[in-house]
């Protein structure tokens, strides 16, 4: 079957260094750390991780109340980062009703907020007496995909996957598969989380969680270093339209970058450690789905999340794909781990990267683990002619997805 080309036409920030995509960029050029101590995680028992990464505050005022009361915060982060996109892409009027343009937005579960504050009602009265006609359209698993629907007016597919860290990347995937079958024309894909203690709390159980650097939290988290303790978890919303290239090139929209292969695995080794074997699995699929070789691979923006087991794993599986001579970074360090939407996130820097010809560094990576040390890692802001990069995310659950990006060359 005949595939078409999709490029990307706009793109989308909320993230904990504030609105849109030139605060993220400037932000991570500036070699910035987002995480921050949160007081109020003392309030928590048994719960050792005392930072986050959390996204300032905005005033979710500006969309009409009509759509606002349903919206969760992480609805509200999706909405604005859409808003952002689609002002950049500017696709006419007719797109958002004539069932080609549609939405695919997850998140890791639906609001954990909202669930908290339901369940605190009920089980304390036994009783839905007070209780919101909306505070489900907050709960339901696909309420940012469906809100952002609502409120956009945009009628064509929906979906709402939800994979953990591999959520966003997932979501720019399924697009790119919609667009180049020609099943729709435009997509806004991408992901949203908010911060809730609940987060941290299940990787501090597992023991995955940063508790070392509470007092200094701007050290954490530290992907690939010696010194990493864990996650540092943090929220926001990614959203990038994606387009068919003859669609694009028609209507005059800026052209950021095209996608040029896809790849999503399940991982069925362990539930919960990483897996090398599976992440080069993933790699390779995407890199075939492309028609590339590794050899032309300018950069990997790595899943990296400061786990002692995760980038000792994906450390190897780069490796055995690319060698050691390809450069590699990781955004955490800068963000923290934005769930659900750091694949849209970290797609947009790399792709912001890839058009300024410039690599940001791992932040907070001063000592590299020897069991990772078989990469090139971006130690400094880098100047660096990329053609074409790797987007890794790697989710708990077995959930592994590799995106492969490269500069769109006018033709």
């Amino acid at each position: 079957m005949q595939t078409r080309r999709v490029v990307i036409s706009g793109m989308g920030s909320i993230s904990p260094f504030g609105r849109g995509v030139e605060t993220l960029i400037e932000s991570l050029f500036d070699m910035k750390s987002a995480v921050v101590n949160v007081p109020a995680l003392n309030d928590f028992g048994g719960l050792r991780t005392r930072v986050a990464a959390l996204v300032p505050e905005i005033d979710p005022r500006e969309i009409p109340r009509k759509h606002r009361r349903s919206m969760s915060p992480m609805s509200v982060f999706a909405t604005l980062a859409c808003q952002e996109a689609l002002g950049q892409s500017s696709p006419p009027a007719e797109y958002f009703t004539n069932g080609r343009m549609g939405i695919i937005i997850g998140s890791t579960v639906g609001s954990p907020t909202v669930t908290e504050e339901f369940f605190r009602g009920y089980l304390t009265n036994h009783s839905t007496e007070g209780m919101r006609a909306t505070t489900f359209f907050q709960i339901m698993n696909h309420s940012c995909a469906s809100n952002v629907a609502q409120t956009l007016g945009i009628n064509g597919r929906i979906l709402a996957p939800s994979s953990a860290c591999s959520t966003s990347c997932q979501a720019i995937g399924y697009g790119f598969e919609m667009i180049a079958f020609g099943k729709q024309d435009v997509m806004l894909c991408g992901g949203a989380d908010e911060f809730h203690p609940l987060s941290p709390a299940i990787f501090d159980i597992m023991s995955a969680a940063s508790v070392a650097y509470n007092d200094a939290p701007h050290r954490t988290p530290r992907p690939f270093d010696s010194n990493r303790d864990g996650v540092v978890c943090s929220e926001g919303s990614g959203i990038v339209v994606l387009e068919s290239l003859d669609s694009a090139k028609r209507r005059g929209a800026p052209i950021l970058a095209e996608i040029a292969g896809y790849a999503t695995r399940s991982d069925t080794s362990n539930i919960a450690d990483p897996n090398s074997d599976s992440m080069d699995a993933c790699i390779r699929q995407a890199l075939e789905d492309a028609g590339i070789s590794a050899d032309r691979i300018d950069y990997v923006n790595a899943h990296a999340t400061g786990t002692i087991q995760g980038d000792t794993a994906e450390a190897a599986a780069l490796n055995r794909v690319f060698g050691g001579n390809v450069p590699v970074s990781s955004l955490k360090g800068h963000l923290g781990h934005t769930m659900a939407a750091c694949g849209a996130l970290e797609t947009i820097a790399s792709i912001a990267m890839m058009n300024k010809g410039a690599i940001v560094p791992t932040l907070n990576l001063e000592t590299i683990d020897p069991l990772c040390a078989n990469i090139r890692h971006v130690r400094e802001v880098e100047r660096l002619s990329v053609g074409i990069l790797v987007k890794n995310n790697f989710a708990l659950g077995g959930v592994n997805s590799s995106i492969v990006i490269r500069r769109y060359e006018h033709d």
